[in-house]
């Protein structure tokens, strides 16, 4: 059953890497760097401030910092115990793959996708009490994520593991704070 999975994983990844063409990679590589994300972050801080003030925002990035230095580490450690070897580095498919960037890092699973998606979970969570359409934050870790597939460093299961993982932590990270917030903080 596992290695029918992992063989799925591998096929739907050589079609989605598949799509890609030469002259879309520079945009990719530019999507891939956190860095290049920060005026979307930037625009995101100022949306929170508006609706919850300087202090709650003090508390909000301290509880980001702590949900991606979690998720971070976390998915470091999966990643040296499951040892599995990224697309570009698998000799089974790598010829088969258009391989974009290269690392040499494990694979299993995606820190792009757990620390996107964790991070944004919990600020989808303080922001839907103020906007409609607040569930667009997701497209920062959908966008963010593919790139890893498109580049060939992430098998598709990473990423949805990945996924998982950040949802599930970036709800855990949000009831605590809104412990806190009820507990400490007078709004």
């Amino acid at each position: 059953m596992l290695e029918h999975i992992i063989s799925l994983d591998k096929e739907i990844l050589v079609f989605l890497n598949g799509l890609g063409s030469k002259k879309y990679d520079a945009f990719w590589l530019i999507i891939t760097k956190q860095v290049n994300w920060t005026p979307y972050f930037l625009i995101l801080l100022f949306i929170l401030q508006k609706k919850i003030g300087w202090k709650n925002l003090g508390i909000v990035i301290i509880f980001i910092a702590l949900l991606i230095t979690f998720t971070d580490q976390v998915t470091n450690l999966f990643k040296n115990n499951f040892q599995r070897l990224r697309p570009c580095n698998d000799e089974e498919i790598n010829g088969l793959i258009r391989m974009v960037k290269e690392s040499s890092s494990y694979s299993f699973f995606s820190g792009h996708a757990s620390n996107s998606s964790a991070s944004m979970t919990f600020v989808f969570l303080i922001l839907r009490k103020y906007y409609k359409y607040a569930f667009m934050v997701f497209l920062f870790p959908l966008i963010f994520a593919y790139s890893r597939i498109y580049l060939g460093l992430h098998f598709p299961g990473d990423i949805l593991t990945g996924y998982c993982f950040g949802v599930s932590f970036g709800i855990i990270f949000y009831k605590l704070y809104e412990m806190v917030i009820r507990k400490y903080i007078i709004n």
